[in-house]
């Protein structure tokens, strides 16, 4: 499985910030960390929006390069004018931001002034991802060498289909071309920069990200241990959605969730969708686990010891139900990560702690034994 880096979050904060800018007191710049050489705490796609007064949402780095990207920004924004700024932490140079701090690492970051009458803007275009349930894709270039009629520095693109990105994309010549490796990126689920020479010598370089939806976590349940997990998810940025007896709930749990539906409700399932069934009830937890057994879900998890699972499983046998390699392969259980976990919040740190690895096609081990970079890409 590939590696999904989801930043739905962040979107989604930078979003609703910009949306309550008043643009006739302040200007606004967007930094996106476009590349990445070697180590950095962010890596490509981490975005922060940039007020002139100084404030930020979001973050490009661990905190090393943030001061010095805020005065970049208002640079850009006083220039309107989008830049491009390479911070090199490998150099020894004592002067260099972020040196001794052991990234050891390059990272271009873009600073792109945010024009709120252009419908098209850098956040306008990421706004258009968030309520998506397949993976985005925005073109954004990174670099050009000289000034172009149709194209400059900053621009971003959201890729809807063939017909509208040939509609939008000013540069004929360059259309097929990307198209094809647009496919390619969303196909592999990876972001990636192009390079581009025109026939006039201009050379331009694109980022293709590839922006997956947040993750959707269906939690069955009406018992106090719901709570928690929910709210664990919904700190991640993940979509929630509770399936229970609704008239057993608190109302928290409605502000908290993004629905509360009936037992009855049919899960929309998509390949960013996991499910953990924690009713505490067996014949409830194995009527959800057949049902979900007939979706295509990938990640079933279920609370309670392994016995009470393999019983399920005997109990499929009995009734004639033969449950093949790859469904086992999708059942998580007993669901979550090995940390002690006793509590209720331990618990929901434990199980969307495995959810999360599991989309990352990571085994949840600790980071001292990893031999591979934390980051392949």
């Amino acid at each position: 499985m590939p590696f999904y880096r989801i930043y739905m979050k962040e979107i989604k904060q930078i979003t609703e910030a910009y949306l309550n800018i008043d643009f006739s007191k302040t200007k606004a710049a967007l930094a996106t960390v476009v590349r990445v050489e070697g180590s950095s705490y962010r890596r490509t796609g981490a975005r922060m929006l940039v007020l002139e007064s100084g404030e930020w949402i979001g973050g490009i780095s661990g905190g090393c390069l943030e001061g010095d990207a805020l005065k970049k920004a208002r640079l850009a924004m006083s220039q309107n004018k989008a830049t491009l700024i390479t911070y090199d932490t490998t150099d020894d140079d004592p002067y260099q931001i972020g040196v001794g701090l052991g990234c050891n690492g390059i990272i271009d970051v873009l600073i792109t002034p945010l024009d709120p009458q252009n419908p098209n803007n850098a956040v306008r275009q990421l706004q258009s991802c968030i309520d998506q349930r397949t993976p985005n894709l925005v073109v954004t270039v990174t670099s050009i060498n000289k000034v172009h009629s149709d194209i400059a520095l900053g621009e971003v693109f959201r890729f809807d289909n063939d017909a509208h990105f040939d509609e939008i994309f000013p540069i004929n010549a360059l259309k097929e071309n990307i198209k094809i490796e647009i496919k390619e990126a969303l196909n592999a689920t990876k972001s990636v920069s192009k390079e581009y020479i025109l026939e006039n010598g201009t050379k331009l370089t694109l980022f293709l990200e590839v922006i997956p939806p947040a993750i959707q976590l269906y939690v069955f349940g009406s018992n106090y241990d719901v709570y928690p997990m929910v709210r664990v998810a919904k700190e991640l940025g993940w979509r929630v959605i509770c399936i229970c007896n609704p008239t057993k709930m608190h109302s928290s749990l409605s502000e908290m969730a993004d629905a509360v539906v009936p037992k009855d409700y049919q899960p929309e399932i998509d390949k960013f969708t996991a499910a953990i069934s924690m009713c505490h009830d067996y014949e409830t937890d194995y009527r959800n686990l057949q049902m979900l057994l007939k979706t295509d879900i990938k990640y079933i998890g279920l609370l309670g010891p392994k016995k009470r699972t393999i019983k399920m499983y005997d109990r499929m046998t009995e009734e004639g139900i033969s449950l093949t390699a790859e469904q086992k392969e999708r059942i998580y259980s007993p669901v979550g990560l090995d940390i002690g976990a006793a509590t209720p919040e331990e618990i929901a740190l434990s199980v969307c702690a495995e959810i999360r690895a599991f989309f990352s096609g990571r085994d949840g081990n600790r980071l001292k034994f990893r031999t591979k970079p934390i980051y392949e890409n």
